[in-house]
């Protein structure tokens, strides 16, 4: 883990702790808070919208860290935490599209970029029944990138990439299920689309998005 990932995940830390013990204090915390951890495989891909050279192929990656839920009225949640997100994708190149000489655009490129990613999102909870509930999920994700690598043609090895952007911005909807296990012990199974609003990178002006399954356990 890189230093910079590491001050990221202490700050987001402390912060949970923090309202964690504000929440204990008021006797709220009990029956509306809980926290979780959770492993998201993922598959994500390039949209170049009208860039006519370039079109992206999807491939799989994962996401892994933490998840925190604060109930704020009933059934009615506020849903953060910090993930550590690896997307991978791959750029094609459209050769009948390519007017220049350059023999960088004819190569295709598989890029692996690293987001530390916090959800701002409100989740619709069912009423809990003997096995669980259901949830739906929508809100953003605020992500900073942590490292950008690229190799070229398949061949080779992961190199730095340059001109990718720091911040991604996306939107996300989901839904899925909270399964108990025992009084304080629930399994978490979902699907989540993640549709990128900003830029990726220069080249192309690509846009990352991803559909995710969540897999974890809340406490």
């Amino acid at each position: 883990m890189t230093k910079k990932t590491t001050i990221i995940v202490s700050i987001i830390l402390l912060a949970l702790l923090s309202i964690k013990s504000t929440y204990a204090q008021y006797g709220y915390y009990d029956k509306n808070m809980s926290f979780g951890l959770v492993f998201n495989p993922n598959m994500s891909f390039l949209s170049y919208g009208d860039a006519e050279h370039f079109e992206g192929k999807s491939k799989v990656g994962y996401a892994y860290g933490l998840v925190a839920d604060f109930g704020f009225d009933r059934n009615y949640y506020f849903s953060t935490g910090l993930t550590i997100n690896t997307l991978m994708s791959e750029r094609n190149t459209n050769l009948s599209a390519i007017e220049s000489n350059d023999p960088a655009l004819a190569l295709s490129r598989t890029y692996r970029i690293q987001y530390a990613e916090i959800p701002l999102s409100i989740k619709l909870k069912t009423n809990e029944g003997n096995l669980g509930r259901f949830y739906g999920q929508f809100g953003l994700t605020t992500g900073i990138k942590v490292s950008g690598k690229e190799k070229v043609d398949k061949s080779g090895k992961y190199s730095g990439l340059s001109g990718d952007d720091i911040f991604r911005l996306g939107l996300l909807i989901g839904a899925g299920g909270e399964w108990r296990l025992t009084n304080s012990l629930s399994a978490i199974t979902g699907i989540a689309y993640n549709n990128g609003f900003t830029r990726t990178m220069k080249q192309g002006s690509p846009k990352l998005s991803y559909l995710s399954l969540q897999v974890g356990l809340l406490f």
